[in-house]
């Protein structure tokens, strides 16, 4: 959860209300002649784009959106170098080697990359941490360089242009609602079969690159199965945004992953080609891993957010999502916990901001000034459709924190969830603070007598330590760790 984000409107429906409870780098610029394998001096930005490269113009309006909505840039040197000399070894067999590319690693969790028109190209630290070598990666930013060289991007928002005026004409000159609503869902069908074609044509494109780049063409296919498994697993334990993932937008089924193998096999047998892992993992030696300080921090049960100085522990069952607008838990019964922050006018009482009107189907008469540990509080209840909800808000200077738990009109189990979360929140001290660590992705050799239980059991931030200690490192069920392989963890 951001710190500096006023976290919701001043007013929420109850069915706006239900939904969120329970909803719950340095550009580098690289070409054929200059394959430089550092970061650069002058980094190529918005600012100093060619201003008379149309398509340029057109991904440089959309990239301060990009960094907005994936947290920014990321910084770490070591870890460009090793992108940038991925990126370098394509341009090199690009159809189109005079195409620039801007690369930025994004500061964010989820697993995605893509491109802009102009050859913007972004890819995640996320994803990077996800991958495993250095042709999975390569695997990835070929397909995004596909799409550039091909004009994919120019070519959906011509479609779109056109199903938008088809089923314009129809509803406007015709004026026959049903031909209107059947023109609309045969342009989206368009679409979504035009959009499928645009991604199979960037996997084939993709992976003949990187073969030809010397890179094992087998990675594209392990690396969507990578992806599959981690997208599985965070069904059940819960993380970041999904929408913000590469497969909510480039869907990976087993036909796809098939294909991919299929133009793998065309290129050579399983082994050709590098996977040039010892560099990658050299790269991604110490990239941080899940949420950042801004946002806080998810250890098992507990969020802390070192920033805003402040934690709490949800009850046993329940899975913490850390969103960038709020923290959202989910437990058995289908108890919802939503807890964010807000700006209070100065001289407000608690007791006034819950009436204030952001509250639907509240029940005004059950609202209560109390304390919390010390701090001002105030409580409250309210009721929409079938469900009930228990409203704690506490008070720290010019701003408020708020706890809603939602629950079903029927079940008892409301109260004991919300009283549990609130009785846990704290703030907390100087020390506290500073004891807190992100997380990171560590490196590490297997040595004599380790096995992956006793190397999954280092691994922080996770109730599920094994599960993910064999999905970072691709490990498939029963497969084992030797002496003198380099695994990855997840440590402070």
């Amino acid at each position: 959860m951001r710190h500096t984000r006023r976290l919701l409107p001043p007013r929420m429906m109850p069915g706006a209300l239900l939904l969120v409870l329970l909803s719950g780098c340095q550009a580098l610029d690289l070409s054929k002649q200059d394959v430089a394998l550092g970061p650069s001096a002058n980094p190529i930005t918005v600012d100093n784009v060619t201003r008379n490269d149309r398509l340029a113009k057109l991904g440089a309006e959309q990239h301060p959106r990009i960094l907005a909505t994936y947290g920014g840039e990321y910084n770490d040197p070591k870890l460009e170098r090793m992108v940038a000399k991925i990126v370098g070894k394509l341009t090199l067999v690009s159809d189109n080697p005079q195409q620039v590319y801007r690369i930025t690693i994004l500061n964010s969790p989820n697993i995605n990359a893509f491109a802009l028109p102009g050859g913007f190209v972004y890819v995640t630290r996320g994803l990077l941490a996800l991958a495993n070598d250095s042709a999975e990666v390569a695997a990835v930013i070929a397909h995004e360089m596909a799409h550039v060289t091909a004009n994919h991007g120019v070519q959906r928002q011509q479609k779109e242009a056109e199903a938008a005026i088809a089923g314009r004409v129809v509803s406007e000159v015709l004026h026959d609602d049903m031909a209107g609503r059947e023109a609309l869902l045969r342009g989206k069908l368009r679409l979504a079969q035009f959009s499928r074609n645009q991604e199979l044509q960037a996997d084939a494109v993709g992976i003949k690159s990187i073969g030809e780049a010397g890179y094992d063409p087998f990675a594209s296919a392990r690396f969507l199965q990578s992806m599959e498994a981690y997208q599985s697993f965070r069904s059940v334990s819960g993380a970041t945004d999904a929408s913000l993932d590469f497969l909510a937008t480039h869907p990976a089924t087993p036909q796809r992953i098939e294909l991919a193998m299929g133009h793998a096999r065309r290129i050579g047998a399983p082994g050709v080609g590098t996977t040039d892992r010892d560099a990658f993992l050299n790269g991604i030696d110490g990239i941080l891993y899940g949420d950042t300080p801004d946002e806080g921090y998810v250890r098992g049960r507990t969020f802390l957010h070192p920033k805003l100085g402040v934690t709490f522990t949800v009850p046993a069952g329940f899975t913490i999502d850390n969103s960038a607008d709020a923290v959202m838990a989910t437990g058995p019964g289908e108890i919802a916990i939503r807890f964010d922050g807000a700006p209070l006018a100065s001289g407000s009482s608690l007791t006034d901001y819950i009436k204030s009107g952001w509250v639907s189907g509240l029940d005004e008469s059950s609202v209560r000034a109390t304390t919390l540990n010390g701090m001002p509080a105030a409580t409250a209840r309210a009721s929409a459709d079938r469900w009930q909800f228990d409203i704690l808000v506490v008070g720290a200077g010019e701003k408020v924190y708020r706890f809603l738990t939602a629950a079903p009109k029927d079940s008892t189990a409301l109260l004991p969830a919300s009283q549990a979360v609130t009785q846990s929140f704290k703030i907390l001290s100087p020390a506290e603070k500073e004891a807190i660590k992100p997380l990171r992705i560590r490196v590490v050799t297997v040595k004599p007598g380790e096995t992956i239980g006793t190397l999954s059991a280092r691994m922080q931030g996770t109730d599920r330590k094994l599960d993910l200690f064999r999905l970072l490192n691709a490990l498939p069920p029963g497969g084992t760790v030797s002496v003198g392989d380099r695994v990855k963890i997840i440590s402070e």
